[in-house]
């Protein structure tokens, strides 16, 4: 069964298939997965003892959430890194963005041209002026390439670092850092947000052999809307935690992140003053004010933009300040064309959609390094290929096509150094011409800014699955 799995290297150790555990947002939910986790200076004895059979919540480490407030309070563990994915799903122009070919012909360069950064020697597109002046803030990959240039395929291998596999897909970054890390924060350590098109497959980036117990919170609504609100959250403000343990619950419904089937809360029996700060915490206005953007000021929220992309980005920054680990948000706004997909009117497109993405991208850096918060959140923009070098002819306007070959991304903050450009494109665009780095070196790169294993294995049915079967990190980044 594709839920059953045993981890290897992380000192997983299998749950009786009977054991009924309730967990909060992004803890293990040991009837999905059967298994429990022990974490590192405790035997089996002891983490039987502790590891979740008095609290119905259990930590990933298999600890109850009131252990792990506890520790945290006592100053335990390092420093975490968060991340905030846009993903600019369809597939960016590479060429008319971050990676320009001012020297070739109308039909490869497009109809932008390079302008200068405030790093001396770097140019980007004259239509990010934002970003050109916040290039420091970030690193750009200029020889990413994929092994597909299909969307969905595309997908799955910019957020998995594997290859599709119907039977047994590989879990996403999100996932993983669900299961290999704590969460030290009773909101959801994994958010998808944006309801995403994926032709051909679904949910790239859930949780994959690991079980659904690790797929993302989904947040489908538009966060510009003027009544926007996460419905998990709209529950009585009055109602105490007797009452709630007997009714479908805030808590409940972060646990199991929108799953059809809900369970019963079974309170711990220890009274303890982490126990109830728990308890508080996860009965509170904490994770519902988290996705309250009404708090924010209007200038700030203005700086951002009014619109779905804008809005989704200052949201995940609050999420990652309540605690969430892993946000991927849907980079686009609907311009009359799938995602970033420009087959045809690929500039009229791009001058909808390119400020937009020029203003909330540099308003989320700029914000996150004023709140003392970007050496600890990792800031990634991609799409799962980038475009054609050459412009096509179609009859409703010239665009480019998928290319998988060649494409760049950013990332940003989260221990990543920053101002830095990694490899290079040959004069079309067409193929890395230097460094080149694949999809799974990427996402080996991310696993080691976030302090993951790679290398970890789990078992699942009947055969060893590594986490990420291939990939080396990108050292120049760190």
């Amino acid at each position: 069964m594709i839920g059953r799995f045993l981890v290897r290297d992380l000192s997983m150790v299998r749950a009786p298939s009977n054991r009924y555990d309730v967990c909060v947002p992004g803890l293990i939910s040991t009837e999905s997965v059967g298994v429990s986790v022990m974490p590192q200076g405790l035997d089996r004895r002891e983490f039987f003892r502790m590891g979740g059979v008095s609290l119905a919540a259990i930590s990933p480490l298999g600890l109850p959430l009131s252990e792990v407030l506890a520790r945290e309070a006592a100053g335990g563990g390092g420093k975490q890194i968060n991340v905030i994915f846009m993903f600019l799903q369809g597939g960016a122009s590479h060429i008319d963005m971050y990676d320009m070919k001012p020297n070739m012909s109308e039909e490869v360069r497009g109809l932008y041209s390079p302008a200068p950064t405030n790093l001396p020697g770097l140019q980007l597109s004259d239509q990010l002026p934002r970003l050109r002046g916040c290039a420091d803030k970030f690193s750009l990959i200029r020889s990413m390439h994929s092994y597909t240039s299909k969307h969905g395929e595309g997908d799955v291998h910019i957020m998995c670092g594997s290859p599709v596999d119907k039977n047994l897909q590989a879990p996403g970054i999100g996932a993983v850092l669900s299961l290999q890390q704590p969460q030290r924060a009773p909101v959801p350590p994994f958010v998808h947000m944006g309801q995403m098109k994926h032709p051909a497959h679904t949910a790239p980036g859930y949780g994959g052999f690991l079980g659904h117990a690790h797929d993302p919170f989904r947040i489908k609504q538009n966060p510009n809307d003027a009544d926007f609100s996460v419905r998990a959250f709209d529950t009585a403000d009055d109602v105490d935690v007797s009452r709630s343990a007997g009714r479908r619950t805030l808590l409940q419904s972060l646990d199991r992140f929108q799953a059809s089937r809900e369970k019963q809360l079974e309170f711990a029996r220890t009274q303890d003053a982490f126990t109830q700060r728990a308890l508080s915490l996860s009965t509170s206005q904490r994770a519902k004010n988290a996705f309250d953007l009404s708090q924010e000021p209007a200038r700030l929220r203005d700086a951002y933009g009014r619109n779905r992309v804008g809005q989704g980005l200052l949201l995940a920054r609050r999420l990652v300040e309540a605690g969430v680990r892993f946000v991927t948000i849907k980079g686009y706004v609907e311009t009359g064309i799938y995602a970033w997909d420009h087959h045809w009117g690929i500039f009229p497109h791009l001058e909808r959609q390119l400020p937009i993405y020029d203003n909330s991208y540099s308003a989320l850096l700029q914000d996150l390094d004023d709140r003392g918060l970007l050496e600890s959140t990792l800031v990634i923009t991609a799409g799962e290929f980038g475009r054609t070098p050459k412009i096509n002819t179609n009859k409703r306007g010239p665009g480019r096509d998928h290319w998988g070959q060649c494409f760049s991304l950013t990332m940003g903050g989260g221990g990543v150094q920053t101002g830095r450009v990694i490899g290079a494109s040959d004069r079309f665009g067409g193929v890395p011409s230097e460094r080149p780095v694949s999809v799974p070196d990427f996402v080996a790169t991310v696993y080691h800014a976030l302090g993951l294993d790679p290398k970890a294995e789990v078992v699942a049915q009947g055969r060893p699955m590594p986490m990420l079967p291939e990939g080396s990190v990108v050292d120049e980044l760190f």
